[in-house]
């Protein structure tokens, strides 16, 4: 097999995303820091993390929370110091431990001295590292509509008909990548980040970076006459005008990271059919990329109001049909919630199934599927979307573009605010909670975001102290996957569904070529599901039982195998997972 034959550092690796503002406060002004990320090394070691993703904590304006950047050298000063930076890359490897950091490259912020230059002259030096454009029959260039609403375009102040290029908010203009002085200050960037001590980059939004500069119009999709973002993409991977994705890629990691064996996870959307060899291949462009797939199930051209509830067959289908095809031929991210996508316990559980049971339930699947789990803050605990009830509590400016598109198609005020507080990801920026003291043990002061009401019942302080708990359940999984025992299995075994003529079952085999496999079987139905065995599965062992009384068993694996009778049937309540080896 292609994996095992070529094994990385990071093949047997967990990662855990840490939004740096929302994750813990050391110096009590109200804004998570770096010191405090430090604070908690310890806690995310024994709950078997290895790599930490860090949101963007470079200078910023933080019009869209960071990913808009001024300064990639320096850290903002909310978040503390180089200091502090080097001292948390010192920390991590102590407890061999990894950081890699968000890659921000297709847009800047306006504030970043590049664009601030640019805007004095824009036929000059720095205006070529941007896309300035005149404007076409008294309108913008082209009728693209960007990610957070409105024109791609924003008219240059104090030039008539001039226009500048930003896939995102007017306040981060995209980056030339035709332009050979902006590559190479990108490339010099991310090689002075890596001899630094990062590990590697998620990168984002990567895709954007190659354009059609041609700018075609397309066929409006939308009363404000303009169209969506994806067919701007597609049109500009699919032109031949100037080097294409794969070439500006391949070129990326020749002069960065393949001269650190740097982790990388691309934020990738749009591929075309046949290009993950690509991208994720042998010798592909990224270490992974994010599995978006269930993600995509909600993800509705004309926005949130159009979106659905996610059916129990299309999860199990879309799961299948995602490991199936990517497990030949690399590693991918498996994902339930980011920074970007709101809790996915509000959105991947049918209502009959509780948060706790439903928290395991997810746990498990994305942790024993095929690829590398990144677990998101407060994943670990059941963390939930928050009841917003006004809009002017949203701070995202996607999320406030989304309800005025919903009330200009004829929404009530309450009916778009419910559609933001199922799909804001402002759901998932609230801070985390880590006790049940004020602000959730956040901070000393006053936090930037809301804190979730539910603190007092969800936190880390309470979990840590019950052997039941979701925290403890994802500290069990989490070993039995890191087990060098298993690791044939659970790293580099073959994904193959299994029991699909059950309904609401959703059950898989990780099987290793050495002969070794597992089950993992879970009931998402109303009712108990009686599962008869097959011959040879009446061989397995309970290995993880997600309704036991106590996990602890399960994480140093003693006596877990071999202490249950095996059976030739399992009965399965709603909501129960079971990894049998």
């Amino acid at each position: 097999m292609q994996n095992i034959l070529n094994k990385k550092w990071w093949h047997n690796k967990v990662a855990y995303e840490i939004y740096p503002k929302s994750f813990m406060d050391a110096n009590g002004d109200g804004v998570g820091d770096l010191q405090g990320i430090i604070s908690k090394l310890d806690y995310l070691k024994e709950l078997g993390i290895d790599i930490l993703w860090i949101c963007p904590i470079y200078e910023s304006p933080f019009v869209d929370q960071g990913y808009d950047i001024a300064d990639y050298y320096k850290i903002a000063d909310c978040f503390g110091s180089m200091d502090d930076f080097e001292q948390l890359i010192e920390e991590t490897k102590k407890r061999d431990m990894y950081v890699i950091m968000d890659l921000v490259v297709n847009h800047c912020s306006d504030k970043h001295t590049w664009f601030t230059k640019a805007l004095e002259n824009p036929e000059g030096e720095y205006g070529k590292r941007f896309y300035f454009e005149r404007g076409k029959d008294g309108k913008e260039p082209s009728n693209y509509r960007s990610y957070f609403g409105g024109s791609m375009w924003e008219p240059v102040p104090g030039y008539n008909d001039l226009y500048y290029y930003h896939a995102f908010a007017k306040e981060q203009p995209d980056l030339n990548w035709n332009n050979d002085e902006v590559v190479q200050a990108v490339y010099d960037m991310v090689n002075w980040w890596l001899a630094k001590g990062v590990a590697g980059f998620r990168i984002d939004a990567i895709i954007n970076i190659k354009k059609d500069t041609s700018f075609p119009s397309y066929e409006p999709d939308g009363p404000d006459g303009l169209c969506e973002t994806e067919k701007t993409v597609s049109g500009a991977l699919s032109c031949k005008e100037g080097p294409s994705i794969g070439q500006m890629l391949s070129s990326l990691k020749e002069h960065t990271f393949a001269r650190h064996d740097a982790f990388t996870v691309g934020e990738v959307f749009n591929l075309e059919n046949g290009t993950l060899q690509e991208f994720i291949g042998r010798d592909g462009h990224f270490s992974t990329i994010f599995d978006f797939s269930l993600h995509l199930l909600t993800n509705c051209e004309h926005g949130w109001f159009a979106a659905h509830k996610i059916t129990f067959r299309e999860l199990r289908k879309t799961i299948f049909d995602s490991q199936l095809a990517t497990q030949k031929i690399g590693f991918m991210a498996n994902i339930i919630e980011n920074h970007d996508e709101p809790r996915g316990l509000n959105i991947f559980l049918p209502e009959w199934i509780d948060r706790e049971a439903g928290a395991k339930l997810l746990g498990t699947i994305m942790v024993m599927q095929h690829g590398i789990p990144f677990l998101y803050q407060g994943q670990e605990i059941g963390m939930t979307n928050m009841d917003f009830t006004t809009l002017n509590q949203y701070n995202d400016i996607s999320t406030i573009d989304q309800y005025h598109q919903a009330i200009d198609r004829g929404f009530t005020d309450q009916e778009a605010l419910s559609l933001c507080n199922t799909y804001s990801r402002d759901n998932a920026r609230t801070v985390m909670q880590w006790d049940d003291t004020e602000n959730a043990g956040f901070s000393t002061g006053t936090p930037w975001f809301h804190v979730n009401p539910n603190y007092k019942e969800i936190n880390v302080k309470s979990q840590l102290e019950d052997a039941c708990s979701i925290l403890s359940y994802y500290r069990a999984l989490i070993a039995l996957r890191k087990n060098s025992i298993y690791e044939n299995v659970f790293v580099y075994g073959m994904f193959e569904p299994a029991y699909e003529e059950y309904d609401n079952v959703l059950a898989f085999y990780r099987k290793s070529e050495q002969g070794g496999y597992a089950l993992v079987v879970s009931n998402w139905g109303k009712s108990d599901v009686t599962i008869t065995l097959t011959d040879e599965d009446k061989s397995l062992w309970l290995m993880l039982d997600s309704m036991s009384n106590d996990y602890r068993l399960s994480v140093a694996l003693k006596n877990a195998i071999g202490q249950k009778e095996k059976k030739d049937q399992i009965i399965l309540k709603p909501g129960q997972v079971c990894v049998y080896g």
